[in-house]
């Protein structure tokens, strides 16, 4: 398929943080924190680690099919299943929480990235197999920033009273009455009906999130092969039991986060501090801290004590109870797939950059990670207004000023800077200082002075003529807000904030395809990708 994506650097955007800028770079001061370089030949060290462990994979399959149950599997997602009992396949996983409707755009890019890479993988490594993983962080408890989406600019809150993990929360009226409201704006669009269906299909009223999240992921992703795990799942749990016991009576990985989030701090700011016990109790619609006082476990939220042996004992009894948090979660992961890659967005690559310690003291295999791919997209009349402007849609990243006084500087008839007479000032205020030197050297200090000062006048006037002069541009400047607020909603990424529904509903299933087409592997650049 065609497609139309210029490559940036995250740099040049001037939207990420430093870490995640140093680590796409391979900065030295970060090489410690992470095992494998984002290349083929960290994948293939990876994967050698990886062979050592033991995988649950006749388990994780089992429990697959059950979570498939009644959900139709296409040729490639039946056969990415079988191949997941053999050793030489590995999957490339991303995660994230089941926000409503997918929530922001990057949900997307996540997944197709995953995929891609599992299909560029198969390609270079033809020994191996590899199949893409959506791992669902369903039990996240954060329903402010799960419940709600972006469309057009407006925000679109689900209205309900349900508490708890997000993914075991039902589909209720307030949410299905959200659908209603897409529909009216979207429905009028060319795949809008298609848009409509997929979600009413998906969130069915009674279903559980995570289960309404595994049904519209799949509809989008199959034909891709992708599998999505739900992790909330007592059997698999089972596997991480032994971690879990060693994080209760141990308390192992905080002191572990903390060690490394010190020597991180040197450099950057530090994103997952962790707690005593990184593990929360989970049960009907709570999902509490576990916390120890003296000898005992204690549950505030659901009014629970343990002795250590009853709490061991609730391990094993009811696995599904214990849920990791950020610290732990990534070993869960981890412990559970066959994983070789892990595609996550800078803030998730911050904190796995503190879990390698963590990882080694659980005895599981830390995968490469790689930044997720990122997109900015246009459309022809967008590029065409851009055109109109003089720029390029790769220029609209600087910010609004910028553009505006580039737009000034370049079209006004007068000049608005004045390099030759600051110059000219400057020889001027030489020739002073060689004058009042050969008098007293101690006015030198003082003609340096007023040169300075004369100088900073100079330019404050400079900054005078060009918001005069803007006053007669306030049609581009009207074009330039209006091309911004379009492609940086909210002077942010595009990505960050809008919905997949707007585009679905112009484009189709077509554009999940043009959006995979333009997905990279390992290269970890930004996309700028003009939709045909």
């Amino acid at each position: 398929m065609e497609t139309n994506c210029e490559y940036i650097s995250y740099e040049s955007t001037g939207y990420f943080s430093k870490m995640m800028l140093d680590y796409v770079k391979g900065d030295e001061k970060l090489k410690s924190f992470y095992k494998y370089p984002v290349s083929v030949d960290g994948i293939k060290s990876s994967i050698e680690a990886r062979k050592q462990f033991d995988t649950p994979r006749s388990l994780l399959v089992d429990e697959l099919r059950k979570q498939y149950e009644g959900i139709a599997l296409t040729a490639r997602q039946e056969q990415n299943l079988q191949l997941l009992l053999q050793d030489n396949t590995f999957t490339t996983c991303t995660a994230h929480q089941p926000n409503i409707f997918t929530g922001p755009l990057y949900f997307i890019y996540k997944i197709l990235h995953a995929v891609k890479l599992a299909d560029y993988l198969a390609h270079e490594l033809p020994g191996n197999n590899f199949v893409p993983v959506y791992y669902m962080g369903s039990e996240d408890a954060d329903l402010d920033e799960l419940g709600h989406i972006n469309l057009n600019g407006e925000k679109l809150e689900w209205q309900t009273q349900q508490k708890g993990a997000v993914g075991r929360m039902k589909v209720d009226k307030p949410l299905l009455k959200l659908i209603d409201r897409i529909a009216g704006e979207l429905e009028v669009a060319e795949h809008g009906k298609e848009l409509i269906s997929l979600l009413k299909e998906a969130y069915k009223e009674g279903l559980t999130i995570q289960q309404a999240t595994l049904q519209l992921v799949n509809e989008l992703f199959k034909d891709f092969g992708l599998l999505v795990l739900i992790p909330d799942n007592a059997a698999l749990k089972t596997a991480f039991n032994s971690i879990v016991k060693k994080e209760l009576v141990e308390q192992f990985s905080h002191p572990l986060v903390e060690e490394t989030s010190k020597q991180l701090a040197e450099h950057y700011k530090v994103q997952a501090s962790g707690r005593e016990i990184n593990l929360f109790y989970l049960v009907d619609d709570k999902r509490e801290r576990v916390e120890k006082e003296s000898e005992k476990f204690k549950v505030e939220g659901v009014g629970k004590t343990f002795t250590e042996a009853e709490i061991l004992s609730e391990v094993d009894s009811h696995p599904e109870r214990f849920s990791a948090n950020v610290i732990l979660r990534g070993v869960f992961q981890e412990t559970i797939l066959p994983n070789i890659a892990f595609i996550g967005g800078g803030g998730e690559i911050a904190y796995w950059l503190e879990l390698q310690k963590v990882f080694e003291a659980a005895n599981v295999p830390f995968p490469v990670l790689v930044v997720r791919n990122s997109f900015l997209l246009y459309n022809e009349a967008q590029e065409q207004a851009t055109e109109k402007l003089g720029f390029n849609v790769t220029d609209l990243f600087k910010p609004t000023d910028a553009l505006i006084n580039a737009v000034v500087t370049r079209e006004s008839d007068f000049q608005l800077n004045l390099p030759e007479e600051k110059e000219q000032l400057k020889s001027f205020y030489q020739r002073l200082h060689d004058i009042t030197t050969k008098i007293d050297v101690t006015l030198a200090q003082h003609t340096v002075a007023l040169q300075v000062k004369a100088l900073d006048k100079v330019e404050a006037l400079e900054k005078k003529m060009l918001r005069a002069e803007k006053r007669k541009f306030d049609d581009q400047q009207r074009r330039i807000n209006k091309l911004r607020a379009q492609l940086f909603p909210n002077n942010s990424l595009q990505e960050r904030l809008d919905n997949f529904s707007h585009f679905y509903a112009k484009y189709g299933k077509e554009w999940l395809a043009q959006i995979y087409e333009a997905s990279l592997s390992l290269e970890q650049q930004f996309g700028v990708l003009k939709l045909l």
